[in-house]
């Protein structure tokens, strides 16, 4: 048995096999231009090396950096344009054939606790010897140079870097100072008073002042309190009271009213009120109280602001007249009121100024802190400032010190690179060989690259993997003497590839049971075999006994039931509907195979999917499952139109149908993966156009009565 890989290739080299022959054909060629080529000329390898190293540095730590530095280099380094130039210059070669002759070997990184080479290799090839030594000669000495030059550049735009920054450094650390000093002219004197402890001495004096104020006013109010249960009066009674007494012109009117009171008293006995005199006396009485009130209220306000006084005349009287001891007592009272009040306002001012002394005092850490982040940033200035000039200072000393990183470690030697000349048969030979390894390598790959199914073998392993039922494996069928338009079929009962579909016919009955009545074959694309899979199906159905129907539902391809002796109804075409809605026309005897029926498809129609979706088809399938044994619904390809689909609700299952070589493998899988999630019955698959080698049919021998007789006699 043939291997599948091997069926593939020769599958695809059937088809490809010119492009596989035009293949060798060029390898074959390009070896053999490459076996007439003349010898190349000897060749002179060159070879030099560089390290890293130079004259140490004395007096300054950044031309040590420098120079460090500079043994970083890589290839591009070393051919850069300075270099590459000088050396063209010299030796007059072109850039690119400078880039492709020459290598460049760098040491390797060392291993932890090994010393690492400082070795540069450098290698060249040319045809001349002089000039390879000379290419490495020059290349050695513009690197030694192009390093110097770069160290003393690098060295410069590292001063000219600084002193480009040193302003505005000196600039920034003036600007900290003058912020740490206008702090401290506001700031400083609270901040050295809570260091030395004198404001929380002030706290303490405060406290002490406002507890010697307290038992002070403690003392006063005990002696005001003494005076006023003496006098009965309060310390603004007692005011008024005194200042009221003391005043004389109040001390005459009150002696005028007195007077006059004198008189009314003693004519009153003997004179009715509305006697002349009386009545003058009262008007001089109260012209007397009207002065005393208002002197009164000029003496107690001062300024016309009245203090509040008695609203009679008497009482007002009453409080004016103090005699010496009591006045001295209200003035001792006013006094030790005004010494209290004084002393309220000295306490009141003492705790102020104690919340104060405290609220300052509280903030003192605050402004400890700010004072510390200016210092800190005054701090960080400076060591910027002084690190940029000792940096200037360094650099400027390095100046004079700067040299190159490399320097040569071994001078140019140059070797002749001697090939032996090369050999044509075998150069031939191994162009022949290549040759067959890619011709069949671009035949086996364009094959590949198809993505369809190259034997019957992909095909069974691909339905094992989705666990579908593969049933049955059909051989192409002849096909000579057919004519445009027909499809082999299997008319003779006596054809040997009539055993192939009568075994698929067995096996579909087997997994379907009794109950499967309408079976429906489809395939993903065309040319694929699926209505010679069905008229077959259908011949060795009716061979069986079984009255089977073959309705063409593919409406979108003309029909070929020519193939069966059947001619298409003319008029079908034209009016599809009316077509399927008489069973009795569109339903056609198949003249030359017994209890086989079919209805040939009116295609191609427009609106194919409104035709299948119509009642006349239903009803047509109706009719079909109660007259016939066995249906058969050949269908267009899924790949091309949804109408299997639409038509497979009148089915019991679904068949698929693949052929190698032309079913796609990526669209085969996925409508089977597409068909087993969904709700359809899927029976199985079929592979048509299989590689199977069909036996001839053999001669029936007849052998007459007469002859048996004969032959038993001779035994």
């Amino acid at each position: 048995m043939t291997p599948p890989i091997v069926k593939r290739y020769l599958i695809a080299f059937e088809k490809y096999k010119w492009i596989g022959l035009a293949s060798f054909a060029l390898v074959v060629a390009g070896s053999t231009v490459v076996a007439m080529q003349p010898d190349p000329p000897v060749k002179y390898m060159a070879d030099a090396a560089l390290t890293y190293s130079g004259p140490p540095i004395s007096f300054s730590t950044i031309g040590s950096e420098i120079q460090q530095k500079g043994q970083t280099l890589t290839a591009e380094d070393l051919l850069s344009e300075p270099i590459v130039r000088a050396i063209i210059e010299k030796t007059k070669l072109k850039p690119k054939q400078l880039s492709a002759m020459i290598a460049i070997e760098f040491p390797k990184a060392p291993k932890p606790g090994e010393t690492g080479s400082s070795i540069i290799e450098l290698k060249y090839q040319d045809t001349e010897q002089k000039r390879a030594a000379e290419v490495l000669q020059t290349l050695m000495q513009a690197a030694v140079k192009l390093s110097a030059e770069r160290n003393t550049g690098q060295l410069k735009s590292i001063i000219s870097k600084i002193e480009e920054r040193l302003p505005q450094a000196k600039k920034e650390l003036e600007a900290a100072e003058q912020k740490l000093e206008a702090y401290d002219r506001v700031e400083r004197p609270a901040i050295l008073a809570a260091e030395n402890g004198s404001l929380l001495t002030a706290v303490t004096t405060s406290q002490s002042q406002q507890r010697l104020l307290q038992q002070t006013l403690i003392g006063i109010d005990a002696q005001i309190r003494s005076l006023q249960s003496k006098l009965g009066l309060t310390p603004t009674d007692a005011y008024v009271s005194s200042a009221l007494s003391a005043d004389l012109i109040l001390n005459n009117l009150r002696s005028q009213i007195f007077q006059i009171d004198s008189q009314i008293e003693v004519l009153k006995k003997d004179l009715r009120p509305q006697h002349p005199t009386m009545v003058q006396l009262m008007r001089q009485k109260e012209a007397s109280e009207k002065l005393f009130r208002e002197r009164a209220n000029e003496v107690v306000s001062g300024g016309g602001n009245a203090a509040p006084l008695p609203a009679s005349v008497s009482a007002l009287r009453a409080r004016s007249n103090l005699d010496p001891a009591r006045q001295e007592l209200a003035n001792q009272l006013v006094a030790l009121q005004t010494q209290r009040d004084t002393l309220i306002q000295q306490l009141n001012n003492e705790i102020r100024q104690e919340a104060k002394l405290r609220q300052e005092y509280s903030l003192i850490p605050n402004k400890q802190l700010e004072r510390s982040r200016l210092e800190q940033q005054i701090l960080l200035k400076k060591a910027v400032y002084d690190q940029m000039q000792l940096k200037i200072t360094d650099a400027k000393t390095a100046e004079a010190e700067t040299v190159s990183s490399l320097s040569i470690a071994r001078p140019p030697r140059v070797i002749a690179d001697l090939k032996p000349p090369k050999s044509v048969p075998v150069t031939l030979g191994a162009g022949g060989f290549f040759a067959i390894i890619i011709g069949g390598g671009v035949i086996f790959l364009l094959g590949s690259l198809e993505g369809t199914f190259k034997t019957q073998e992909d095909i069974r392993d691909n339905l094992k993997q989705k666990e579908v039922a593969l049933l049955g494996e059909l051989p192409l069928l002849p096909v000579d003497d057919l004519e445009k338009g027909e499809l082999p079929v299997i008319i003779s009962p006596e054809s040997p590839y009539l055993e192939y579909y009568e075994k698929f016919r067995s096996n579909l009955r087997r997994i379907g049971n009794s109950n499967l009545k309408v079976v429906l074959i489809t395939s993903v694309g065309s040319s694929e075999g699926k209505t010679i899979s069905a008229y077959n199906l259908g011949i060795a159905s009716a061979r069986a006994g079984k009255r089977t129907l073959i309705i063409e539902t593919d409406l979108r391809s003309p029909s070929y039931c020519q193939s069966l002796g059947v001619a298409v109804d003319p008029n079908a075409t034209i009016e599809p509907l009316r077509y399927y809605a008489s069973p009795s026309e569109c339903v056609r005897l198949v003249p030359q195979v017994e209890n086989l029926y079919i209805v040939p498809s009116p295609g191609p129609v427009r609106n194919s999917a409104a035709i299948i979706e119509s009642s006349e088809i239903r009803r047509l399938m109706e009719d079909a499952k109660q007259r016939f044994d066995f249906v058969i619904l050949d269908t267009s390809p899924l790949g091309l139109s949804n109408d299997p689909l639409l038509i497979q609700p009148y089915s019991d299952g679904m068949i698929m149908v693949a052929r190698p070589n032309y079913t796609q493998e990526s669209v085969f899988s996925e409508a089977i993966e597409q068909l087993s999630e969904s709700d359809i019955d899927l029976l199985g698959a079929i592979v048509n156009g299989a590689d199977i080698i069909v036996a001839p049919p053999q001669p029936v021998v007849v052998v007459d009565e007469m002859d048996k007789v004969a032959a038993n006699g001779r035994k």
